[in-house]
């Protein structure tokens, strides 16, 4: 059976991990949650024992819903006497995007309706409402006229512990504590006989939490008093009676082995006081060594001399970030723990730096609203003070670099947050010296990482070659400066023109693919290998776009490089999938980033031959086309390509096998490119879509493709 587990934007690859620590058979990670293959038995033991999860939701019903009136029949079609009893209560929590139904208080009303309709009619009494403490929590989510009904089988968030009696002023959610504690590996450092600080702890979340983790007490234990969290009908009892005893056995050898290595300063005595009362009602009173200190009296290690410390300073609107402040944390890590590791969520990611430690490793996670940057820096205090490989200070050419990149991060920081996106433009010759473009990797591995991938553009003849390469050197270390990555994960790609148009330099061959996301797809590039990545990044739009238009379609993929666009159809439902490219290595590339997705089999045809060729030699049907060809091409096998020369016959031929009502997407990087308008007209009705197809991050070259919408014409 597959269910949901949602949790905090960031956590994802963490809480994949835990749910199959945990037993169950698969979790693939998407955005804010994780799919979840098990036993509802496993999802039982995620409530009771996951500490990342937000909810567990486990399915009842999946149906169209494009108004009000599709939701109302599909909730009204479960058989709810099989999942509520009479006299119980209810709540539904529901979530909407899209244009059908737009507010999310009338759907969950309308849901609400058909419950109560159902139970009335089939037992005589309708149940009540109790929006906090309900029998059965619902959870309702409406998207792209699809919704999903699903049973909230915690009862409620899980970040909900049961221990917080008082919170500061910007309480930190125990779930995104976790995260933090086990981006610092906190479990292994306890472990190996190490001690945990915050050195400004507030109301105490991180250190009981961790305090928690390390006695091995089940989050749910004292969440839930040993009482089954949904009286829903399907909940097993004795199961979870079963979980409960096991749990109890093991807190119980916890708790007695628990070492106090646990120490708590904050310069806010309201905010200690606060923490020590947490720290009773979680039974660990006493364990906790809590002062009234500023960050700044940190002299010496507390605990010994290994460590983790963990740390969520200042940061949002209620408590104005001050660099200041960061960097008086992080001189006194250096002085106090250097040789202890740190975990530190910080504002943004020019807050982390201001702390001046050198992160070992960077992520992106979300407190509640709040995007925020989690560092994790180990040793605090390298051996060495100087880094061997960059400056100490950024010249003037490499600061005014800086300045761009931060700027630019900015400026697509909420688009980035809002779509998802984690592989982007950053930077493309915003400063005329500095001719390059610098595109970010943000890996989706169980610890992710942030690779650069940067092309420097060929400078004219006019400028001497020192100063190209000084400049090129001042980009880099900017780069690498804002986003604190080490020299090998950043790949250069440097270009010289000669006869016969840009060559660029040698390649490495490090044979290294790294996944990456995009929309619902994963994704394999290789930065450093070959020219190209295997993912253009300008063209986002147009794939995610097919992922939404690729339900029930026979796809078609033409020029099909490395196959992203198929993987965004398989996974976007097409019913089959054929694509078409000359290269083996591609080819091969795109069988594992579909393997990679969980597709495979004959439904998804993988052909090797010159794409224009085999389409006029085809006799299929396609509802959905995606043509995406080069600009000119050599090859041996298929002989000289120019796209400008071949278009018309190009798109003839393709638009001969669009299906009645299918549509072709045909793009092209030409920058020169003209299209036949009179030739084309003859057999396909054709609308320019360029500006729709180019993302936020490639506005300054927004003549880097154009794209066109084609159908054919009734005959």
């Amino acid at each position: 059976m597959r269910f949901f587990a949602s949790c905090g934007k960031g956590l994802e690859y963490l809480l994949a991990d835990e749910l199959q620590a945990l037993g169950c058979e698969r979790a693939t990670a998407t955005i804010a949650g994780v799919n979840v293959e098990g036993t509802l038995a496993d999802a039982q033991r995620a409530v009771l024992w996951s500490r990342l999860a937000s909810r567990i939701l486990w399915p009842l019903a999946e149906f169209e819903c494009p108004d009000a009136e599709a939701l109302y029949a599909g909730v009204g079609a479960v058989p709810w006497p099989e999942h509520l009893a009479g006299g119980d209560t209810l709540a539904i929590d529901a979530h909407v995007s899209g244009e059908g139904i737009t507010h999310a208080r009338y759907a969950a009303q309308r849901a609400k309706d058909a419950v109560v309709d159902v139970m009335r009619q089939a037992t005589g009494s309708r149940p009540d409402v109790d929006v906090e403490h309900p029998d059965l929590r619902l959870n309702l989510v409406v998207r792209k006229g699809r919704a999903v009904l699903s049973v909230d089988l915690g009862g409620g968030p899980l970040h909900r512990r049961g221990w917080r009696a008082h919170q500061g002023e910007a309480p930190l959610k125990e779930t995104l504590a976790a995260g933090v504690l086990l981006r610092g590996r906190w479990p292994q450092v306890y472990a190996g006989g190490g001690a945990l600080l915050d050195p400004m702890c507030g109301s105490g979340t991180l250190l009981i939490e961790g305090a928690l983790m390390a006695a091995d007490v089940a989050p749910g234990l004292l969440r839930h008093g040993g009482f089954p969290p949904s009286h829903w009908k399907g909940f097993d009892p004795m199961e979870w009676q079963r979980q409960l005893e096991d749990a109890r056995g093991r807190e119980s050898t916890g708790r007695a082995a628990l070492r106090p290595v646990f120490t708590g300063r904050d310069l806010d005595p309201r905010a200690i006081a606060a923490a020590r009362e947490n720290e009773v009602l979680a039974g660990l009173a006493g364990l906790v060594d809590w002062k009234v200190a500023p960050v700044a009296g940190l002299e010496s290690a507390p605990g010994g001399d290994a460590g983790l410390v963990v740390c969520n300073p200042p940061y949002d609107l209620r408590l104005a970030a001050d660099p200041a402040l960061y960097r008086e944390l992080g001189d006194a890590l250096r002085r106090a723990v250097p040789g202890w590791s740190a975990s530190l969520l910080c504002g943004d990611a020019e807050l982390a730096y201001a702390t001046g430690l050198r992160a070992k490793k960077k992520y992106q996670v979300f407190n509640g609203a709040i995007e925020c940057t989690l560092i994790v820096a180990d040793p605090v205090a390298p051996a060495r003070a100087v880094r061997e490989d960059a400056p100490a200070r950024l010249g003037e050419g490499a600061q005014m670099v800086a300045n761009r990149l931060r700027r630019n991060l900015r400026r697509l920081r909420a688009w980035r947050r809002q779509e998802g996106v984690s592989c982007f433009r950053a930077y493309d010759a915003d400063l005329p010296e500095y001719a390059a473009a610098i595109d970010v990797y943000e890996t989706g591995e169980t610890a992710p990482r942030t690779f650069l991938h940067v092309q420097e553009y060929a400078a004219p003849a006019s400028i001497p070659e020192d100063v190209q390469r000084r400049r090129l050197n001042e980009l880099m270390a900017a780069a690498r400066e804002v986003f604190g990555v080490p020299r090998e994960q950043v790949a250069l790609k440097t270009r010289a023109r000669g006869k016969g148009g840009s060559k660029y330099g040698r390649f490495d061959q490090r044979g290294e693919f790294l996944t990456v996301h995009e929309g619902d797809a994963r994704l394999r590039v290789n930065l450093f290998d070959y020219l190209d990545t295997g993912l253009f990044l300008d063209h986002r739009p147009m794939r995610l776009r097919i992922a939404e238009e690729a339900e029930d379609t026979r796809f078609l993929n033409l020029f099909g490089y490395t196959g992203a666009a198929t993987v965004h159809a398989a996974v976007g439902r097409a019913r089959a999938t054929t694509t078409v490219d000359l290269s083996g290595t591609y080819l091969q590339w795109c069988a594992d980033n579909l393997a990679l997705n969980g597709v495979g089999g004959s439904r998804h045809q993988l052909v090797q031959a010159d794409a224009l060729a085999w389409l006029e030699a085809d006799r299929g049907q396609y509802d959905l086309v995606f043509c995406d060809p080069p600009t000119f091409s050599n090859s041996k096998r298929a002989g000289d390509f120019d796209i400008q020369a071949v278009h018309v016959r190009l798109l003839r031929a393709a638009v001969a096998r669009l299906a009645p009502g299918g549509v072709l997407y045909f793009s092209n990087n030409f920058r020169r490119f003209k299209l036949d308008d009179e030739a084309v007209a003859a057999f396909a009705a054709i609308e320019e879509i360029t500006p729709s197809t180019i993302p936020p991050d490639f506005e300054r070259n927004a003549r880097i493709h154009r794209t066109w919408r084609i159908t054919g014409r009734a005959q």
